[in-house]
């Protein structure tokens, strides 16, 4: 009897975020599709991206997706918006094939939700600055007429680098920041980077105090499970494989603090790897 080959459907999906803010990502990505294999790449080494040059960012995103490549995912998803912003039309552009799946702030489900006709916005100044959010935010705005309180948010990606969730100095920065959209009028917020999920519950708190009622949050991490569904089966590339999965992790920083994140985040025990430099050589 023959035995029967693998084919490009067992072959992983890459996910990757400047450091373990796309596991908000990654864990609607498992819940929706718990067939898929997966590798995840942590660029902790070189975390936030929201403070860099774009050319920069561009520079890491490319190699990363050549990382990935070269170890056999069949799609991409990029679970950062600062990258998305920055670099995802030329990773389409330099790999036409690929399905790639970006994140952006909700904007749109913000504005469907909003009773205030006020959004507050979360996000990394890089991301805010970024070509592709301010014609997302023309858009939005003309099509509904909501106002978007836009708040860049220095430093608070890096909180959740350290897993500090809970700590003095992480409400300090979520009270600096969120108080003053509450206080603003927004009903709403949206957060436009993929490590504030993990502070959710923080910032519910946070807002809750500020404005005395509770607010909608907008996190896109599922609707991003749902569109790399979309263009898996559009692909004919959806594994329909049930039992063994796998999780291979990366990270430019260290192995300790990504095994860590995985356990206490996702509850998750993976293969993690420690490299150099993503666009090192040796790779």
């Amino acid at each position: 009897m023959a035995t029967q080959q693998p084919t490009g459907t067992d072959m992983p999906i890459g996910v990757f975020d400047s450091g373990i803010g796309g596991l908000s990502v990654l864990r609607h990505i498992q819940a929706v599709l718990p067939q898929e294999n997966l590798i995840y790449v942590a660029d902790s080494g070189f975390a936030p991206y929201g403070g860099k040059p774009e050319a920069v960012i561009v520079a890491r995103t490319l190699a990363i997706a050549e990382f990935l490549l070269i170890r056999g995912v069949k799609a991409l998803v990029v679970a950062c918006n600062t990258a998305t912003g920055a670099a995802i039309l030329g990773l389409r552009e330099r790999y036409p094939g690929l399905p790639i799946v970006g994140v952006e702030p909700g904007l749109k489900p913000a504005a469907a939700i909003t009773q205030t006709r006020t959004v507050g916005v979360l996000a990394t100044e890089r991301t805010l600055d970024s070509i592709k959010f301010n014609l997302l935010h023309e858009q939005i705005t003309e099509a509904t007429g909501v106002r978007f309180l836009l708040q860049p948010c220095s430093g608070l990606a890096d909180q959740v680098e350290k897993g500090e969730l809970r700590s003095a100095a992480t409400a300090a920065l979520v009270q600096r920041y969120v108080a003053p959209l509450i206080e603003g009028g927004a009903d709403t917020l949206v957060l436009g980077c993929t490590h504030y999920p993990f502070l959710q519950p923080l910032i519910e708190e946070i807002a809750r105090r500020a404005g005395g009622q509770p607010v909608h949050i907008i996190d896109t991490g599922a609707a991003v499970a749902r569109q790399l569904t979309r263009m898996l089966s559009q692909h004919g590339l959806q594994r329909q494989v049930d039992g063994n999965r796998a999780l291979t992790c990366f990270t430019t920083g260290s192995r300790t603090t990504m095994t860590t994140a995985l356990l206490h985040l996702l509850k998750l025990q993976a293969d993690v790897t420690e490299i150099a430099d993503i666009s090192s050589s040796e790779l």
